[in-house]
Order: structure tokens, then C-alpha cells, then sequence
């Protein structure tokens, strides 16, 4: 695969009145998806714009664990989001809740599977909203462009050569 084809190729469904779907493959193995999603130092590389990076990047990547990401504007406008992790089977499945701080009612149920055959794994992620207006608003704030640019930069975060393991030295 030409690096970059999958550029712009996720797919946004409503499957339900209450979901939105989303699926996207990456020409990499499972693991190293996982790795991107759930590894703060991978996820400061790609969540969200450059101009608008993340300033707070907290993952507590256990069941009950939370997580927590905080992006800052140019003007210093700061966007909030925050969750807990429900279940975590490493590069396989994550199901977590998702809240934009600002606005506690959307709060969604958020599952992301991994699926790997032939080093290409495919991502789904069901995001499940409590309301159709809730889902809806969702759809019309622009999550779609963040969506493929995130992803667009997943990609070339798992095309780079994985650094070798550190081996130390016994002491002495």
C-alpha cells in the first residue's frame, strides 16, 4: 500500500438512531494501533490540529481508570474531554465513556474494536449516544474533519520504524 492511500478514508455511518459507527483501516499490526490510541506520547503526535494541540494528555489505561485530554487554541480557548475506561482487552478491544466537559448531557459509551489479517488491522469504534438530538449534534459539530485528520496522522505515526528495545548492561 502507497503510504498515505488511506488518507481521508474513514467511514461515518448512523446505524441507529442512538450510534454513530466508524471505521478505518491502518496498514500496520493491531498492536501498534493500540500503542497509538492508548500511549500518551503517541496520542499527543496525533489527536486533534496543530494549531490546537493537546496540553493535557492523562491516560490511566485500567478498568476504572480515566482518562483525560485537554486541547488549547491560539487564543488560549480551551477544549476538555474526559472518560473512564469500561474494559480493555490490549489490541482488541477498549470500551470507555467519553463527556466534552463542556457540555456533561452528550455523554457517550464508546467502543473501539481491532481487527488484524494480513498487517492491516481494521478500526471500528460504535459511539453510543442516550438521545438522536445528542448523536445528531455530534455529527454537525465537525467531528469528521477532526476525525480524518487524527487518523490521516495515525497513519504516519505507525508507519515509522519501531526503536529497538534498550538492552542494559548487568551493574556491576
Amino acid at each position: 500500500m502507497i503510504a498515505g492511500a488511506r488518507h481521508g478514508s474513514a467511514v461515518i455511518t448512523t446505524p441507529s438512531e442512538l450510534e454513530i459507527l466508524i471505521v478505518r483501516q491502518f496498514d500496520a499490526p493491531a498492536a501498534r494501533v493500540f500503542r497509538a490510541w492508548t500511549t500518551p506520547d503517541h496520542v499527543r503526535r496525533w489527536w486533534g490540529f496543530e494549531e490546537s494541540p493537546l496540553v493535557v494528555c492523562d491516560i490511566d489505561l485500567q478498568v476504572g481508570g480515566a482518562w483525560r485530554y485537554v486541547t488549547r487554541d491560539p487564543d488560549g480557548t480551551e477544549m476538555m474531554w474526559s472518560g473512564e475506561f469500561r474494559e480493555i482487552v490490549p489490541s482488541e478491544l477498549l470500551v470507555s465513556t467519553e463527556v466534552f466537559e463542556d457540555h456533561h448531557d452528550g455523554a457517550t459509551l464508546n467502543t473501539l474494536e481491532l481487527d488484524e489479517a494480513d498487517g492491516v488491522t481494521t478500526l471500528t469504534i460504535t459511539v453510543l449516544h442516550r438521545t438522536t438530538a445528542l448523536r445528531d449534534g455530534q455529527l454537525a459539530s465537525g467531528m469528521d474533519r477532526g476525525l480524518q485528520h487524527g487518523f490521516n496522522r495515525i497513519d504516519a505515526l505507525v508507519a515509522e520504524p519501531e526503536p529497538e528495545p534498550h538492552l542494559q548492561e548487568p551493574t556491576p
